[in-house]
């Protein structure tokens, strides 16, 4: 008897993420924009003053702990000499600790300091309003974490609402050039009811920023991501890289022999995958958007 399908539990989303980032350029790309882009963001910063006040989203981003410290240190090197608060909104305790671990094996932070929320953005924003008073803040990104917030125009908003006067708000975000911007919204019958994130990519965000009647800025990079073992009768790579499409677990092993096949007909259409060397990569090129205060 085949066992029903089901949602990916965090521990298993965690697995699954894994086996998307060492066969994807996501950080490659990622860095390619910290390089090539925030520099200059950071210089237009607006640091006038002696302390630069910032918080991470990383809420459900595995590794944003990664990209947040070579933020930080573009920071430093735009502006020697700058104190920086550096708060972070993170629910899982695990990505917490190792967070921290990172930033106590790291022996060029002594002019920063950090506060360490264990709450998700949601949970993150009630705390403020019932306290009744609001930081501000220079500088905040949500790195990859839009797609599990449930309200995700009020999250903007109130998050554009705690930068100071000249502060930046980095949200980056699958383009409307990816493969998963097709899948999401041309193949989405292919897709099983299991798999629970918001479809969003660039241009929902941009509509919402338009709403709120705000600055911004689209930086575009591509990305890919080699699904080649997706393909692979039996391949456990293959068989993670699905649960990480779908938001399921063993979907190769539970779900339908037909939505199965649908699926892996979409993932090869040329609106979503490209073929190289022999090797199917899933383009999954990405959004950076830089709000204004």
């Amino acid at each position: 008897m085949i066992p029903p399908m089901r949602s990916l539990t965090a521990e298993e989303y965690v697995e699954a993420f894994k086996s998307f980032l060492d066969h994807s350029t996501e950080h490659q790309c990622m860095d390619q924009f910290n390089k090539e882009q925030m520099p200059n963001i950071m210089a237009g910063h607006g640091l006038w003053f002696h302390r630069a006040p910032r918080i991470s989203l990383v809420d459900e981003y595995i590794n944003g702990s990664e990209q947040d410290l070579k933020m930080i240190r573009i920071l430093q090197a735009v502006h020697p000499g700058v104190l920086i608060g550096n708060e972070i909104v993170e629910p899982n305790p695990q990505h917490v600790a190792a967070y921290k671990e990172l930033v106590n094996q790291a022996p060029d932070l002594q002019n920063v300091s950090f506060i360490w929320h264990q709450l998700t953005s949601s949970e993150y924003q009630e705390q403020v309003k019932a306290k009744g008073t609001q930081k501000k803040f220079d500088f905040i990104h949500m790195i990859q974490m839009l797609y599990r917030v449930e309200d995700i125009p009020n999250t903007i908003k109130f998050f554009h609402s705690c930068l100071n006067l000249h502060g930046k708000l980095l949200i980056i975000i699958l383009s409307d050039s990816s493969g998963w911007a097709s899948l999401w919204k041309k193949y989405r019958d292919c897709l099983p009811s299991t798999d629970r994130g918001h479809y969003v990519t660039s241009s929902g965000i941009t509509d919402v920023l338009k709403r709120l009647g705000v600055e911004y800025r689209v930086y575009e990079f591509p990305s890919g991501w080699d699904i080649t073992e997706c393909f692979i009768e039996g391949d456990a790579v293959g068989g993670l890289m699905m649960d990480f499409l779908t938001g399921t677990k063993n979907f190769l092993g539970t779900a339908p022999a037909a939505l199965r096949r649908r699926l892996q007909e979409a993932l090869c259409q040329p609106e979503c995958s490209s073929t190289k060397d022999g090797r199917i990569i899933f383009s999954n090129n990405l959004s950076m958007i830089v709000v204004e205060s």
